[in-house]
């Protein structure tokens, strides 16, 4: 999966570890679990899928989605993050727009959805931008907002 400069490569013994390198702003620590803990998550939930984000052949971000049905009858994104040093340059919105395309190709995928704390305005922006809506769902301190795919 490719956008311009921006792609997107499973997670796998080769990348693991430097993506357990890549951090996230100050601002962004109340937001967002560490790379760390989404990996070992995933070795307990094997329905999550893995990846890093690549700008040429360089890795500066880790997304994880689930590729089965949860609540809100959609399929969840569990993290999204780009790099301290890499954001601000779109490849934030390159990367979720390339797996937007990925989920898509999931059987019986209707809605995509994504929880984030209200005052991540980052995140806010960003999901906005793509067609994502708040309807009012809310899980603890988060958020949820839903696209819809049309298939």
């Amino acid at each position: 999966m490719r956008t311009n400069n921006v792609r997107l490569v499973e997670l796998n013994a080769e990348n693991w570890y430097e993506c357990c390198l890549l951090e996230i702003s100050e601002e962004q620590s109340n937001y967002i679990e560490p790379n760390a803990i989404s990996i070992a998550q995933s070795k307990f939930e094997p329905t999550l899928m893995l990846y890093g984000i690549y700008l040429e052949e360089k890795i500066v971000g880790f997304l994880m989605y689930n590729s089965v049905l949860e609540e809100l009858d959609g399929h969840w994104v569990y993290r999204i993050m780009v790099d301290k040093q890499f954001q601000g340059q779109g490849i934030g919105k390159a990367a979720t727009k390339l797996m937007i395309n990925e989920m898509a190709k999931l059987p019986n995928v209707k809605k995509i959805v994504v929880g984030y704390h209200p005052e991540n305005l980052g995140a806010h922006y960003l999901y906005s931008s793509l067609g994502f809506i708040d309807n009012g769902d809310r899980f603890g301190k988060e958020m949820a907002v839903i696209k819809h795919i049309i298939k």
